[in-house]
């Protein structure tokens, strides 16, 4: 049975993004606020990884799904790795979007430090349709928060670093997707802003992590 809006709204699912979005209406999420694998076979100072991390074969088919689930007129963010610009530009450009906006995640500390000692996280803004311009526009310089010391995934973002976007980019009420949800940062952000969610992860661990993330923040 095909999932219907109703049906996935404030949850977490187990699984290929690609094949759970195929089963979303079309035009059925507001926005879409994701952190994609970077393609940079990342190691932590632990020795984690990420899924898909090791080759680019997910991020077409991927984001053509999130076009096709995305309402007309709406944005969707995405992370990337700066290294691989060149294959997230095509992919995003041959799914239909329009890249109308860049943000920069400043840190306060170090990521890792090589040719250049590296202090930010990047973004584009990509729309669908043609957005209405904002009233007051957000500023494409963000500071970032804290590190979150990656407990729960090895590129955990800050929920507090992610709520300024899901307030600017959707309304109350509003469904949030994010296909490659995590450790569940994105659903938080969304929950905590007033928004419902709906998020899709292949690793099971990072999963269970999400649902339990969710939880404990209820419970609290």
């Amino acid at each position: 049975m095909a999932l219907t809006c109703n049906l996935i709204r404030n949850t977490v699912a187990l699984g290929n993004c690609i094949d759970l979005m195929k089963q979303m209406p079309s035009r059925s999420a507001d926005f879409i606020l994701t952190d994609p694998p970077y393609i940079t076979r990342y190691l932590d100072r632990s020795g984690r990884s990420v899924m898909n991390d090791d080759n680019a074969d997910w991020l077409g088919p991927s984001f053509e799904q999130a076009y096709r689930v995305l309402k007309c007129n709406s944005f969707c963010v995405s992370f990337y790795g700066w290294s691989k610009a060149d294959l997230f530009l095509t992919a995003w450009r041959n799914a239909g979007f329009r890249i109308v906006g860049h943000l920069v995640f400043r840190k306060s500390y170090a990521s890792s430090a090589k040719f250049l000692r590296y202090e930010h996280e990047q973004a584009y803004l990509l729309a669908k349709g043609q957005p209405e311009l904002p009233e007051f526009p957000l500023g494409d310089v963000i500071d970032w928060p804290r590190s979150t010391g990656n407990r729960f995934h090895p590129t955990q973002k800050p929920v507090e670093v992610l709520k300024p976007l899901i307030r600017a980019f959707s309304s109350r009420g509003d469904l949030v997707l994010d296909p490659f949800c995590g450790s569940g940062s994105t659903l938080i952000a969304a929950r905590d802003t007033g928004r419902n969610y709906v998020g899709f992860e292949l690793d099971e661990k990072h999963h269970d992590s999400a649902v339990t993330r969710l939880a404990a923040e209820i419970r609290g």
